[in-house]
């Protein structure tokens, strides 16, 4: 049976010690991705460059790396190739995602539609898509091509669900589980499951990153969606409320629904059937949300898939990459970013 992960109130490093344990690995992913979005098309280059500029965490190549390293693997670079493949997929549904949404800025900067047009952002989507699969073909892992390809086909299956869903403050909690099992978890559990195909584990190994990484990006997905509406975050400077003035609707609005009365069920609908919310709704939104105390409700439900991750990397041996992995799950709920 497996143990109840308790949330600590010391600092958790583990983002900062995995990218210490495969430093030199990602530094490789960095330089393979930089080389694949080479490309003799003005435009192209120059969006790619940009692109890169803008960084970002890299937990999905981090995680693969990580995993890669527990079932040791050590010879070649088919993990850097492969990590290089999933920040590729994740660059590319961002591209397109800030498509939809009407993003302007993305990790402090101007998205590239921002800049050069929706019609552009999503060509460039489609070209570091077609890049990451030129290297799955390369490397020629039918179970990979098989895992990757599914996955991106599950990402847009959940971008399209939750456009279904948009504005249904009356949303199940089933569905929005649903969609973000498909637009978020899939490719936390791809990258985590690369590992122990590369290394030719057995599928024990590989069915525990498999939860292990579905079971991460779930807490990383409902944390991201409460991170939004917390209204502490604003005394440390952080913009909130992004989700909230694209409609989209996430856990906290979802919680908030069920334990509203009904006035304030019927302020919520209309709210959320607007084209445009302004600052002032936000703010009472917010109200509603800190005195229903939702944030806490979603940090609670998500402890639920910490658990479930961590306890997935049992089956391996102790060392330093699991104790790693494994305080990773609660990194993801800890954050701030």
């Amino acid at each position: 049976m497996g143990s109840v992960i308790k949330l600590s109130k010391k600092i958790n490093n583990s983002y900062i010690e995995l990218k210490k344990s495969v430093e030199d690995r990602l530094a490789m992913v960095d330089e393979k991705i930089e080389k694949k979005l080479e490309s003799n098309v003005d435009l192209v280059k120059k969006m790619s460059s940009y692109h890169l500029e803008t960084g970002g965490k890299k937990l999905r190549a981090l995680i693969t790396l990580g995993a890669s390293k527990l079932c040791g693997y050590k010879k070649g670079t088919r993990d850097v190739n492969f990590a290089a493949c999933v920040e590729l997929i994740h660059s590319a549904t961002l591209m397109h995602d800030d498509v939809i949404d009407n993003g302007e800025i993305r990790r402090g900067k101007k998205t590239l539609n921002k800049i050069w047009g929706n019609q552009s952002s999503i060509l460039a989507g489609d070209y570091l898509l077609s890049r990451c699969f030129e290297m799955m073909v390369e490397d020629g892992n039918l179970e990979i091509l098989k895992l990757l390809s599914s996955t991106s086909a599950l990402i847009s299956q959940g971008e399209i669900l939750q456009l279904q869903h948009k504005g249904e403050v009356d949303m199940l909690e089933e569905t929005y589980l649903k969609i973000i099992s498909s637009k978020t978890a899939s490719l936390f559990l791809a990258a985590a499951k690369i590992g122990p195909i590369i290394t030719e584990k057995k599928n024990k190994y590989k069915d525990a990153l498999d939860s292990y990484g579905k079971n991460l990006g779930l807490t990383f997905q409902i944390a991201d969606d409460a991170l939004d509406y917390n209204s502490d975050l604003k005394l440390f400077g952080k913009k909130i409320g992004n989700d909230f003035f694209e409609g989209k609707v996430t856990l906290p609005i979802i919680l908030l629904f069920q334990k509203i009365n009904d006035n304030e069920k019927r302020f919520l609908k209309d709210l959320f059937l607007k084209d445009n919310r302004t600052d002032n709704d936000l703010k009472l939104v917010l109200n509603l949300i800190k005195n229903k105390h939702i944030i806490n409700e979603c940090y609670k439900k998500a402890e639920h898939y910490i658990n479930l991750a961590s306890n997935s990397l049992n089956i391996f041996e102790n060392s330093e990459e699991k104790n790693i992995l494994k305080n990773l799950t609660t990194f993801s709920l800890e954050r701030n970013f």
